[in-house]
């Protein structure tokens, strides 16, 4: 019998028991107060009648009930469904139907958005407090799943549509030792900050599971924004290993130029790691400057539970790629079209314990992304020397005349210019070269370039068809709930703007 996370959390957990396991609101509490919390979980889900291979869904932002949910869940054989409420009703309600839920948790705050229309569509729903208890409720008996399924995220495709990624016990501890194995310098005793969404694969297994499984501890805060609990957190727990995407880090840095956050906080934590979406060029310069020490980047998908890559330390780090695959992967790379290609860059094909093995209940949605057990990860990338440099989403690849356009490139060129603080660069429809780049740029406080500069600028730098024909200026991007930009957006508001 596989390996389980109950077991392999509750032995750890349990050795450790006096020790701190978890920072709640500016007090720890030990791994003895976890497994209370969990015991209380387990014997309230089974009075609600749940029963091995059901699925709980759970709308709540990060607290102890999270863990505790997760873990009481497993030891029951059913797997634990977090999703965003945010991602908007049609979209969450398709999601429900396809999980098919027992029941749904709900924190207080959403219950009001999302209680009736669960009510009307038979969906049993309860409000869970942070700290529990969980409140009695009475659940919906439902078609089993496998027991060795522990965690299911609903992740966007290109369509923007949700699609349901299945992963099993052994998918997650494949993923959190390798990691670990990885990342050297994370130790026992380490403390993450546990900001990012518990919906998303990123924030779950590396800033939840990870930790409970290897004895580091992890200082729990709802949610990044309003900013003040996390800077809180990161300077009292006090955070060790900061593993954030692109706009947390962007905040923080911006936030000890302003002189609204100590610089100490961020240059006592030993590594600081950012995944979930590119990095702007410009914070890694900024980070040396303020903090005295560098952003490394790692990459990952929530299909591979999720990470696929890391810069193992500072010592290897390389600026501008997302470090060597961790353990446990095979991979290839393919053209555009599916062939194999045995230049140094192409798209990213995987295989491994880490990889789910296909989307839930959709196998025409799997017959597009695997070949058997490899996975088409979507990404273009080139391999330098065993270090990956992500080239940009097969999906953002803009193609004029007939030639491949990076926007990454093209935005690293834009970045460069002293007015530019954030740029990005999608491909929008041209009658005679099939696409051009237009660019959308965020200027740097005071910045006065105008879209002639920085036009003039790109082609000192660039190949004359890589240069974006338009700048549109913009005082933010539209972020999805993990704070990626979401391209799409952009360029429905582009294709709007240029009618």
């Amino acid at each position: 019998m596989s390996q389980r996370l109950d077991k392999l959390i509750g032995e750890s957990v349990l050795a450790h028991s006096g020790d701190p396991c978890y920072w709640w609101e500016g007090q720890w509490h030990d791994g003895a107060e976890l497994l209370r919390l969990t015991d209380a979980c387990e014997k309230a889900l089974i009075q609600a009648g749940f029963t091995e291979g059901q699925r709980l869904v759970v709308m709540m932002k990060n607290c102890p009930m999270i863990p505790a949910l997760s873990l009481a869940v497993w030891r029951l054989g059913g797997a634990f469904c977090p999703l965003n409420v945010a991602s908007g009703m049609t979209a969450l309600l398709r999601t429900l139907d396809l999980i098919e839920p027992f029941g749904v948790l709900v924190s207080d705050s959403v219950k009001g958005e999302v209680g009736h229309v669960l009510q009307e569509r038979g969906i049993p729903c309860a409000v869970c407090p942070p700290e529990g208890p969980l409140p009695p409720f009475q659940g919906n008996a439902v078609t089993p799943e496998p027991r060795d399924l522990a965690v299911i995220f609903a992740t966007s495709g290109t369509t923007g549509l949700p699609k349901a990624v299945p992963l099993t016990h052994s998918n997650l501890i494949d993923n959190c030792l390798r990691t670990r194995e990885a990342v050297s310098e994370l130790v026992p005793g380490d403390v993450l900050l546990n900001v990012l969404p518990n919906f998303h694969s990123f924030g779950y297994t590396v800033s939840t599971v990870l930790p409970l499984t290897m004895n580091a501890r992890m200082a729990i805060v709802p949610a990044f924004l309003p900013p003040q609990p996390a800077m809180k957190a990161i300077l009292e727990a006090p955070v060790t290993v900061l593993f954030a995407v692109p706009a947390i880090f962007s905040y923080l840095i911006g936030a000890v130029k302003r002189g609204a956050f100590p610089r100490e906080g961020l240059n006592r934590t030993k590594l600081l790691i950012s995944g979930g979406d590119r990095l702007n060029p410009n914070l890694h310069e900024q980070a040396l400057q303020l903090v005295g020490k560098d952003i490394m980047e790692g990459y990952g998908l929530t299909e591979t539970s999720p990470v696929v890559a890391v810069n193992r330390s500072y010592a290897t780090h390389r600026t501008g790629t997302v470090g060597p695959f961790i353990g446990g992967y095979e991979w290839h790379l393919r053209t555009r079209e599916g062939r194999p290609t045995t230049e140094d860059e192409g798209v990213l094909w995987l295989r491994g314990a880490s990889v789910t093995r296909g989307y839930f209940r959709a196998p025409e949605l799997t017959a597009e992304r695997f070949d058997g057990d490899w996975f088409d990860t979507g990404d273009y990338v080139r391999i330098e020397d065993g270090y990956i440099r992500i080239l940009d989403r097969v999906t953002d690849i803009i193609i004029v005349g007939g030639f491949n356009v990076y926007p990454q490139e093209v935005e690293n060129a834009l970045a460069e210019h002293p007015d530019v603080q954030t740029a990005i660069v999608v491909g929008m429809p041209h009658p005679v070269s099939g696409e051009i780049a237009k660019a959308f740029v965020q200027l740097r406080e005071g910045g006065t370039a105008t879209e002639r500069d920085l036009i003039k600028f790109a082609k000192e730098r660039l190949a004359h068809f890589k240069v974006p024909r338009s700048v549109e200026f913009v005082n933010s991007f539209p972020l999805s709930g993990t704070g990626k930009i979401l391209r799409r957006v952009l360029r429905q508001q582009a294709a709007k703007t240029d009618q």
